[in-house]
């Protein structure tokens, strides 16, 4: 992991990337963004963005839980993305992880799983074996995904959901909390309940 980073984002979501990176001893070179709501984030001074000069930006987090917003930023910039991972998250050595993505304490990602690019996997969820996780993609806290689950670009998978093996779950999907997925789930579906039911579809602007 690089000894520095600069995060994108004051966000709640930025505190717990700051706590991975102090756990890591990795400094934080500054915190960036759009429209600062206070002046630091646990202690670490806030930067508006329209006063950062981005020729300063190199090893870098987008700290932002919004899947839309992470996807919309890192098309912006191009610079050395970076990964944020918990000592305590246990990730098989034959796993593959992209860029940008912060991984929380607790979780467990299993052999041949793929996790794309800005991703998010939070506490404790585990992702097994063979899972391939698109990028922009948000697994929240303990969730689990059986071995052999596709999920596309953008999805976001809501806390404490279950889904079983060799499940296919399209791009820019909402799964809400606690939900149970039995079944493939289209682009764009709303699905809730135990089973999944879908309620609604997500609009296409992405």
């Amino acid at each position: 992991m690089e000894t520095s980073v600069t995060l994108y984002g004051a966000s709640g979501h930025g505190k717990v990337i700051i706590d991975i990176l102090n756990c890591s001893s990795v400094a934080i070179n500054a915190i960036i963004d759009d429209n600062p709501k206070s002046e630091k984030v646990l202690e670490i001074p806030v930067l508006k963005s329209s006063d950062y000069n981005f020729q300063n930006l190199k090893n870098t987090i987008i700290s932002i839980g919004n899947n839309k917003v992470r996807k919309k930023i890192s098309n912006l910039y191009s610079v050395n993305y970076v990964n944020a991972i918990h000592p305590t998250a246990i990730i098989s050595k034959f796993a593959t992880i992209g860029k940008g993505t912060a991984i929380m304490a607790g979780t467990v990602i299993n052999p041949d799983a793929t996790v794309g690019n800005h991703c998010i996997i939070n506490t404790s969820s585990i992702i097994e074996h063979d899972c391939k996780i698109g990028d922009f993609v948000h697994v929240s806290p303990g969730v689990s995904l059986a071995g052999n689950v596709t999920i596309d670009e953008g999805t976001h998978i809501g806390i404490g959901a279950t889904v079983i093996q060799g499940i296919t779950i399209g791009k820019w999907v909402t799964i809400g909390a606690g939900a149970v997925i039995i079944n493939d789930v289209p682009d764009y579906a709303v699905v809730v309940g135990n089973p999944g039911k879908i309620i609604k579809y997500n609009k296409q602007d992405e």
